[in-house]
């Protein structure tokens, strides 16, 4: 666990003129925030930028909450259902924390949530998309992004309509893989698409020339692919050495510049679909971002965990009572019945804790970058 702070918060005070970790108050409570996610590891970037999105809400409020004492924590889960566990652990045995944005992986929320849910800890995932996740019941679940069941048919809807109707399906063995490949595969089929056949990889290979060899004999006209960039750049960079020049379609967690950067040329006509809407340099978050982090780029979720952390913190202070006194479970009951201003869209969460707001983008990878070739709400 890392509070914010040394140079990169000097950095960070020089552009806000705002103490990060903490406000001054008259209370004797020190209430925290915690960001879980992966920090370190493969997917680093993604964690990364969803802790730069938290920090930019988190300095935003303490500019404008003088009188509130709060602090913001990160956990680094790495990516890893074991550690995310760990975590879990660590962060909802502490009664100063008033709740979670994160984790970032469906298959590190999935089994934090039960670890949360026991303590009655408000989680908000900007970014785990298995339906699993808000399909146990749990009433302190929240998620802000679409799930793979409403983005997965957005892929296969898009490959029909460009008259591609052969596909070979491709997942990494994860929650969040093999769901989003599922619901793609399932109404791919019901719109007359053909799989014609389905593999997995392992998270963390680097060699994948035999599988791709394997699935150029079948002659598809695309590959969807259910993973991270981090292998989804390789396939793609490999596929081309081996003479499978088809795009490789995917869902959000190709949606980062790294993805083009490693797979280089070959990513050129791949097909993106994002879980949210585009982030143009016009955009109130994305000059918000570039004044306070000028030198990185905007990763898939940091605009939902910017947006996770307002709600965490507007279910805190409209709470919290004269005393000081929190209540995690008076937070759940607040943020499950209130509607929130986004600084993109309104967040309402149904019954299950789903944002029944959802936009979807694709993009097209063209010349570098990702173009975007339709919006769909």
């Amino acid at each position: 666990m890392n509070k914010v702070r040394g140079i990169f918060i000097f950095a960070i005070l020089v552009l806000v003129g705002a103490v990060v970790t903490s406000c001054s108050s008259g209370g004797a409570n020190d209430y925290k925030i915690a960001l879980a996610g992966p920090l370190t590891g493969d997917i680093a970037p993604l964690g990364q930028g969803m802790k730069r999105g938290a920090i930019l809400a988190f300095v935003e409020f303490t500019n404008s909450h003088t009188n509130v004492k709060v602090d913001l924590v990160f956990f680094d889960d790495r990516g890893m259902e074991s550690e995310a566990v760990n975590v879990a652990e660590k962060i909802a045995s502490d009664n100063k924390i008033i709740g979670v944005v994160g984790h970032l992986n469906s298959g590190c929320s999935i089994p934090a949530s039960s670890v949360y849910n026991k303590r009655n800890l408000p989680m908000i995932t900007p970014a785990s998309t298995n339906p699993k996740l808000t399909l146990q019941g749990f009433k302190n679940v929240f998620r802000l992004c679409p799930t793979d069941a409403q983005q997965g048919p957005i892929a296969a809807k898009f490959l029909i309509k460009k008259n591609i109707s052969k596909v070979f399906v491709l997942d990494d063995k994860t929650e969040y893989g093999q769901g989003l490949s599922d619901e793609f595969a399932k109404e791919f089929e019901k719109l007359g698409g053909v799989v014609l056949g389905r593999d997995s990889i392992r998270v963390g290979d680097k060699d994948f020339k035999a599988i791709l060899t394997k699935i150029k004999s079948f002659n598809p006209q695309a590959v969807f692919f259910g993973g991270t960039y981090s292998e989804g750049s390789l396939l793609t960079k490999q596929a081309d050495e081996i003479g499978l020049k088809v795009p490789f379609v995917g869902g959000d967690g190709l949606k980062t510049d790294k993805y083009m950067e490693l797979a280089g040329p070959s990513s050129e006509g791949d097909i993106v679909t994002y879980i949210g809407a585009p982030i143009t340099e016009n955009d109130e978050f994305y000059q918000k971002y570039k004044k306070m982090f000028p030198n990185d780029s905007i990763e898939p979720f940091d605009l939902f965990s910017y947006e996770a952390t307002k709600v965490l913190l507007s279910a805190f202070v409209n709470t919290i009572d004269e005393n000081g006194n929190y209540s995690r479970e008076k937070a759940i009951e607040y943020i499950s019945k209130t509607e929130f201003q986004g600084i993109a869209s309104k967040i309402k969460f149904d019954e299950k804790g789903d944002n029944l707001n959802a936009v979807f983008t694709i993009y097209v990878v063209s010349n570098g970058n990702f173009r975007v070739v339709d919006v769909i709400k």
